[in-house]
């Protein structure tokens, strides 16, 4: 029987593919990083609390960013997963550099929902791409270089919006950010098409699957609820503590703007890079030999990782935090390649967009829309008890969401030995 699976087009060699879905992925996450760099000023511009700021980073972007990247997810499966990606980019971009206008919490939650609307759109069918480029045993491999995007977004955000907003203003920061991710858009378009379809007898060829059945097919396949729902712990805590560690580095280590972002985007570079890079070839590695691997790496992280953070946490030293905060941050980093690359093997080519996006529903509504909010919310709470160290305490507590993901992960791996889609010729 013919096969439907897709193959690369020939004007687009893979390497060309992941290089600018990377370049796309960079940008997705200065957008939402540089954020975090700049709540010191706005909080002070424009009268803002933790739990507003946790709002802001949290719920007002993963809101219509999870529900939304669903339906698009469909869409890209059935119509063109790189116009979906460029149209989403120019959106997100748009929107970010509308932030720099905002004049209260309002009109810049509303900035902030239309981030995560062009959001949405640019991470489910970038994973089905690069799924539908590589083969599956360079998949962890690919999808974790495609994952540099987040430490190298976050860490370009934090960095180059603490200078800005130091020298300059931090609305100038959203703006700066915003236009240059719109002039990318069409660069991207022009470099990256999508894959071709091999040829297809008629009589042979499977019915489009609908996606009532994709939703059905991943109902019972319990290695995704146990991935998703890991994924979404770890997320919670992983999120919370990008937000907000440049908010305590401020507040109980006594760090500016230009040397938190120094700081912080050190760790995100050389601890964050590493972590990826590692778990894909972990994944790959391990994962030849016994598919619950996939589950088992990061399990191992996330526990080698809690002891680590809350020493960090509860140094008094900015560089002993520093050294503490370098190793841990490259574990939680770890989950990416092999947990992603997981979920393309769920299901069959042709869905892996919308099942992605399935995912990252879970994992972004719970971790990024509960997790910012989560931690702010808690900090508050604090703050009759340990005043100026309320948000150290918020962290320290949350680590609880580490050992949580750890425990999904590790039931994780029986399932995916029995549940894993092997691709065909």
């Amino acid at each position: 029987m013919a096969s439907n699976a897709r193959i690369p087009a020939r004007a687009t060699s893979p390497n060309v593919a992941l290089g600018m879905l990377l370049v796309v992925y960079i940008f997705n996450f200065i957008d939402r990083q540089i954020l975090a760099i700049l709540a010191g000023p706005i909080q002070a511009d424009l009268d803002l609390s933790d739990t507003q700021m946790g709002l802001l980073g949290g719920i007002a972007f993963a809101l219509l960013y999870s529900t939304l990247a669903v339906p698009l997810g469909w869409i890209a499966d059935k119509t063109s997963r790189s116009w979906v990606i460029t149209i989403s980019l120019g959106v997100w971009s748009g929107f970010t550099a509308l932030c720099g206008f905002a004049q209260g919490f309002w009109s810049i939650f509303l900035a902030r929902l239309g981030v995560g609307i062009g959001e949405a759109g640019g991470v489910a069918p970038s994973y089905a791409l690069i799924a539908d480029y590589f083969p599956s045993e360079k998949r962890a491999r690919a999808l974790s270089i495609y994952s540099l995007g987040i430490p190298l977004g976050s860490a370009t955000g934090v960095i180059a919006g603490g200078y800005i907003a130091a020298t300059v203003d931090w609305r100038l920061a959203f703006i700066v950010v915003g236009l240059s991710g719109v002039l990318i858009a069409p660069l991207f378009k022009y470099l990256v098409r999508d894959p071709v379809k091999k040829p297809v007898i008629a009589e042979a060829a499977s019915p489009q699957a609908r996606f009532v059945d994709i939703v059905k097919i991943l109902a019972k396949k319990r290695a995704f609820w146990f991935l998703a729902f890991g994924a979404a712990s770890s997320s919670m805590l992983g999120y919370g503590i990008a937000f907000w560690l440049p908010s305590l580095l401020q507040r109980s280590f006594g760090l500016d703007l230009i040397e938190t972002s120094l700081f912080f985007g050190s760790i995100l570079l050389i601890g964050g890079v590493a972590g990826v890079i590692g778990g894909g070839m972990l994944g790959d590695w391990l994962g030849s030999k016994n598919k619950g691997a996939y589950g088992l790496v990061p399990a191992a992280a996330f526990l080698l990782a809690v002891p680590l953070f809350a020493a960090g946490i509860m140094s008094g030293s900015a560089t002993l935090a520093f050294i503490l905060f370098l190793i841990p941050q490259g574990l939680a980093y770890i989950w990416l390649g092999p947990v992603l690359s997981a979920v393309q093997h769920l299901v069959t080519a042709e869905t892996r967009a919308t099942a992605s996006a399935l995912f990252l529903l879970i994992n972004n509504l719970v971790g990024i829309g509960g997790g910012i909010f989560f931690l702010g919310a808690l900090s508050d709470s604090l703050v009759p008890i340990y005043g100026e160290d309320s948000l150290r305490y918020s962290m320290l507590i949350s680590l609880v969401f580490y050992v949580i993901a750890a425990g999904f992960m590790a039931l994780a791996a029986k399932p995916l030995q029995r549940e894993w889609v092997e691709e065909t010729a």
